[in-house]
């Protein structure tokens, strides 16, 4: 059994042959050829269309909303009455509304003690002595005297909590591959805060800002978390063509099904601030991010197969390795459909009631402004997902036979484990 292992060790660490070396390098040549090219243009785009930081029109416009010199300060509960707040327009429904009296603890007016009206939705979570509020801080202009209301809960303390708790998770399961996994998703969020929500506030292509930047995400985080391997470029690839193919697809059918973007009172709210903004390419900008997520899970599971397939039975061929990894794919499309239907579901349940209780007629429901655009958005997401399948799947194929999965270097190697 001995001489077994050492006889397998020195074989599996004697050289490859020239053939499997030349195949290898013709493997990177195909790679490089596509990807480099793709890397350049997102390069060039972050360049030309990054935001000069400018204050923008809606930015200008959405300043004149509130007085100069608002601010949100910090504040504890030290004390609150309750009252009966109900009136002839609740239908016999008691409602009790409260007056708090709250210590700024940090912000402007930091020590002042103020009252503030609560409404009955805030009294109704069970407001106690020791809660923090957010409150907005006003100045008058003539006076200087500032005034105080209830603006928002103060949530630092569980977010933070269950923030810990997710990296902590993730480090103790997934390990320094999951540690990857987080640092590529900071730069996932520093790209969308800093260049892609800024890029679509100016007078950009809000679809071309998009691209660009989900582009870039995507270099990043999927190497980043999964190594320079032939196998994540693979992945790459296949989100890529399915971000370009979900362009596409929107853009059509933005256009045929004539869809404004203003479906919520956040839209309405932008229009106020700015009239010029592209909200159908605003719509088409959300469908592309909505779908990052997905395509990566599914394009990285989809590589994934192919190599393990690939190794399990070197002699299968191609058309065997794309046969048996479409197998797995169309589970995993199944699987999706639910997941993208019920996660829409999921997020506007409210939205859903409302519709449920004016009893409108199913046809008019379907194909109206608020969900006539989820719809769309979905089905578009969903036909550029599954069509990401096959074309990961067949490239998977191709890069499995023709290299295998090429070694990285050795610190690339050991980080990608």
């Amino acid at each position: 059994m001995p001489a077994h292992s050492h006889s397998h060790s020195t074989a599996d660490e004697a050289p490859p042959s020239p053939e499997i070396v030349t195949r290898r390098r013709r493997a990177t040549w195909l790679m490089l050829l596509v990807l480099v090219p793709i890397a350049l243009a997102t390069v060039v785009g972050l360049i030309a269309l990054w935001p000069s930081g400018e204050t923008s029109r809606a930015q200008q416009a959405a300043e004149t909303f509130q007085p100069p010199g608002t601010s949100y300060p910090d504040a504890t509960v030290q004390s609150l009455d309750t009252y009966d707040c109900s009136d002839s327009s609740t239908s016999g429904q008691q409602l009790t509304c409260g007056t708090a009296v709250v210590e700024v603890t940090d912000g402007d007016g930091e020590g002042d003690f103020v009252s503030v009206d609560l409404p009955p939705e805030v009294v109704g979570t069970g407001v106690q002595v020791g809660d923090g509020f957010v409150l907005t801080r006003m100045v008058d202009a003539t006076t200087g005297s500032p005034s105080y209301s209830f603006s928002d809960f103060q949530r630092t303390t569980p977010m933070v909590v269950l923030a810990l708790a997710f990296v902590l998770v993730v480090a103790l399961v997934a390990r320094v591959r999951g540690i990857a996994a987080l640092l590529g998703l900071g730069f996932a969020f520093l790209i969308l805060l800093k260049f892609i929500l800024p890029g679509i506030l100016t007078a950009e292509s809000p679809t071309l800002v998009t691209l660009v930047g989900s582009s870039a995400i995507m270099f990043v985080v999927l190497y980043l978390a999964h190594g320079f391997t032939t196998r994540t470029t693979t992945a790459l690839i296949g989100t890529l063509f399915g971000l370009v193919l979900v362009a596409v697809m929107g853009a059509v059918a933005v256009s045929a099904a004539k869809l404004t973007g203003f479906s919520s009172e956040a839209t309405i709210q932008l229009q106020t601030f700015d009239p010029s903004l592209d909200f159908s390419g605003l719509v088409l900008a959300g469908i592309a991010v909505a779908g990052l997520g997905i395509l990566n899970d599914v394009t990285i599971t989809q590589a994934s197969a192919i190599w393990q397939l690939n190794e399990v039975d070197p002699t299968m061929t191609v058309r065997q390795l794309f046969t048996r990894g479409m197998q797995v794919g169309r589970d995993h499309i199944a699987s999706t459909i639910y997941t993208i239907v019920f996660a829409y579901a999921g997020a506007a349940l409210p939205l859903l009631l409302l519709i449920e209780i004016y009893d409108r007629p199913f046809g008019v429901v379907l194909t109206g402004t608020e969900i006539g655009e989820e719809v769309i958005r979905t089905l578009v997401g969903a036909i550029g997902l599954i069509l990401a399948v096959p074309v990961t799947t067949a490239v998977g194929a191709f890069f499995a036979k023709a290299a295998g999965d090429k070694p990285a270097p050795k610190l690339l190697a050991r980080f990608a484990r």
